[in-house]
């Protein structure tokens, strides 16, 4: 296919960039010789932010990038650069904290001018050409005219970004106590929406790290109120549009209430840490629904997601062709009722009940998005058919209609592998093994974890952020580093292999190395081996994702149980020092935070398993839901403090310990499980 136009993006591997490569504007990379140019030649830059999998971004492409009156105005007097987010995590933060300053509001596409050291100074999101034009023509104008007043505002704003960034080190000898903790709960629950989960607002975002602390404090505390809306939560999102009830996995947030219409991007972040999540929650529950879920994520995840080489990609779009070949958001996982009454005859029925084709499950021109509001006993008993029975047709109705959407244009693949992201999947398959006792999940699990040994760490025992086509590039950044930890830490609790400890410590050494702010013991985002721009960010609010610093802060506390010698309790005890003060005001932006608060305040276990049978009793202990508590093991005595001279020829024993002071040892799991129990009270 001959292109009219083609830009230097067209040497990039990034699905979004390359998306932009034959557009008119001229657009460049994020390089540090593109900067050198832009200040040579004293133009203005614009920074264009956004992701392969975003919506707005397609419009505004389509609306400005793709228009050659409006890429002559770009390419006359700014220098452009096109980025995509996920890859570089780093310098989107920087940009969105700046709109954030200067509008009140964020998202993507995110578009910055900037003076030519890359100081920000104007911002928004998505703007229709004939505003783009505009604004971009007295941006110009007033740069030519008035540059001292462009460069006072950039500094403003510059010393503002770093401002909002400082984490004091604090000198607070209490930690944050159980009721303190249970007042920023009591708090946080005015937010909660008892009746169809989650928070009272729209758009609904599914945040998993909320749900996934709110079931540790409600099982650790006994609190049956703060079950029950967790337990609500998971069923209303795992019955909503924002589930994919044909393929397997969830979309990114839903624009409603009810959890019904989603923005229908597919992301792999979402979907490991549900995976997590849902696996807890059948743990704590025993709920099918929940063990169901995480079985159709994971072959979701299997089938759309997963590289041969055991890398996991990035997303699926949002949009697809639809019927008159038009891109359209949602086009690949909606139906009309002719269709699904054509597909399944007689079935329709029981069907259309089940999943709302009616006025709770509309959407919008003849499309309906399915969606669940009862239990399969109340919908078995509507039609006086054993559940049994129900279940059964339902599965194949779905299986009939899998079929059928796969003739369908699928979503564009964002196929990039992204560390961090295949670290919080990771996570999910091990987790899904952990509780589910399904060996397919920890094969998979160790293929990943191969993939990102062999592909992902370096000689030097850094890590690359991205790969695509058998490239790996960009230093790593602090996520990247957080989540394999952990990932890595978690397979070692279920296979006792200790290659995977030693890749995950040393992996936490090198951090402490080169990514740690001594004076606070906080991490910075990026490397010291890797440029900075306007500040170094750190970053300490759980979002959608967790902080990388309340991930590390973790790694850090649970390191401390098995390496006592070693400052990681020091440092990660003096980190939630830093940022309890902010608890009081927010808890639900700093729930993974939080789980710190319950590890140092009640007990937590080190539990060492010796012995042939080491694996077995270790399993048996490990589908208990027991997030205050690390499991290691070993068929003789091992390297790790805990697991030196406690072997005994022909038993197997365990040994239960808190800061290394251990009962006396026992043979089964019910006796470790019981000691426990006895612990607790």
């Amino acid at each position: 296919m001959t292109h009219k136009h083609t830009n230097a993006l067209i040497n990039e591997t990034s699905p979004y960039l390359l998306q932009h490569a034959h557009n008119p504007v001229n657009w460049e990379a994020w390089h540090p010789d593109v900067l050198e140019r832009a200040k040579e030649e004293d133009k203005l830059l614009i920074i264009s932010i956004g992701y392969a999998a975003c919506h707005w971004c397609h419009v505004m492409e389509k609306e400005c990038f793709e228009d050659e009156s409006v890429a002559k105005v770009m390419n006359k007097d700014f220098i452009n650069i096109k980025i995509d987010r996920e890859e570089r995590p780093d310098v989107d933060q920087i940009y969105m904290d700046a709109i954030q300053m200067i509008s009140g509001q964020g998202g993507w596409p995110l578009n910055i001018v900037a003076l030519p050291d890359g100081r920000p100074f104007w911002g928004a999101t998505y703007v229709p050409k004939d505003n783009w034009i505009k604004s971009l023509e007295q941006l110009a104008e007033l740069y030519k005219k008035d540059k001292p007043r462009i460069e006072q505002y950039a500094t403003d704003l510059t010393n503002g970004l770093q401002a909002i960034n400082l984490v004091e080190n604090s000198t607070d000898n209490e930690h944050y106590t159980l009721e303190q903790l249970d007042v920023a709960v009591q708090n946080w629950s005015q937010y909660f929406d008892t009746f169809l989960g989650g928070h009272k607002r729209a758009p609904k975002f599914m945040m998993p790290n909320n749900w996934d602390f709110l079931l540790h404090y409600a099982t650790s505390t006994n609190k049956s109120d703060i079950m029950d809306f967790v337990d609500t939560t998971l069923t209303r999102m795992a019955y909503g549009g924002i589930y994919d009830h044909v393929g397997g996995g969830f979309s990114r947030y839903a624009v409603d209430t009810k959890w019904h219409v989603p923005h229908f991007e597919k992301m792999l972040y979402d979907n490991g840490q549900l995976t997590s999540l849902y696996a807890k929650a059948y743990a704590v529950t025993k709920n099918e629904l929940y063990k169901n879920v995480v079985t159709e994520t994971i072959t979701f995840a299997k089938e759309e997601l997963l590289d041969s080489n055991g890398g996991f990609y990035s997303s699926l779009d949002a949009d697809s062709l639809d019927k008159n070949n038009t891109l359209k958001e949602g086009a690949y996982y909606v139906w009309t009722a002719d269709e699904l009454s054509n597909l399944l005859g007689d079935h329709f029925e029981v069907f259309q009940t089940y999943f709302n084709i009616n006025s709770y499950g509309y959407w919008e021109e003849d499309n309906y998005v399915l969606i669940r509001d009862k239990n399969d006993e109340e919908i078995a008993q509507k039609f006086n058919i054993p559940v049994d029975s129900l279940r059964k047709h339902i599965k194949n109705n779905l299986r009939l209609l899998k079929t059928e959407r796969e003739k369908r244009p699928k979503p564009r693949l964002d196929d990039k592998i992204l560390t961090s992201w295949n670290g919080l999947m990771l996570k999910g398959l091990v987790d899904a093994h952990r509780y589910l006792d399904e060996n397919e999940y920890l094969q998979l699990a160790i293929k990943n974890a191969l993939f990102i040994e062999q592909e992902m760490i370096k000689a030097d025992g850094s890590m690359y952020r991205n790969h695509k086509q058998g490239k790996s590039t960009i230093n790593a950044f602090l996520d990247d580093y957080a989540t394999v930890i952990d990932a890595f830490l978690s397979l070692y609790e279920v296979t006792f292999d200790e290659k995977w400890l030693n890749l995950s410590k040393n992996l936490l050494d090198y951090s402490i190395a080169h990514f740690m702010e001594k004076e606070s013991n906080m991490f910075f985002y990026t490397s010291d081996k890797d440029l900075s721009l306007i500040r170094r960010t750190i970053e300490i609010d759980d979002n959608v994702i967790s902080s990388s610093n309340s991930m590390m802060a973790i790694n850090l506390f649970k390191f401390h149980k098995l390496y006592p010698e070693e400052d990681y309790g020091t440092i990660a005890k003096q980190m939630l020092k830093n940022i309890q003060k902010d608890f009081d005001r927010r808890a639900q932006g700093f729930s993974n935070w939080l789980h710190l608060v319950l590890f140092l305040n009640q007990s937590f276990y080190e539990v060492a398993i010796l012995g042939n049978d080491h694996k077995t009793m270790a399993q048996e202990i490990a589908k208990v839901y027991i997030p205050n508590s690390i499991l290691i093991g070993a068929q003789q005595d091992g390297t790790i403090s805990l697991l030196k001279n406690r072997a005994v020829p022909g038993k197997t024993l365990a040994y239960v310990c808190i800061e290394g002071a251990c009962k006396l040892p026992v043979s089964s799991s019910d006796d470790v499980l019981e000691q426990f129990e006895t612990m607790q009270h």
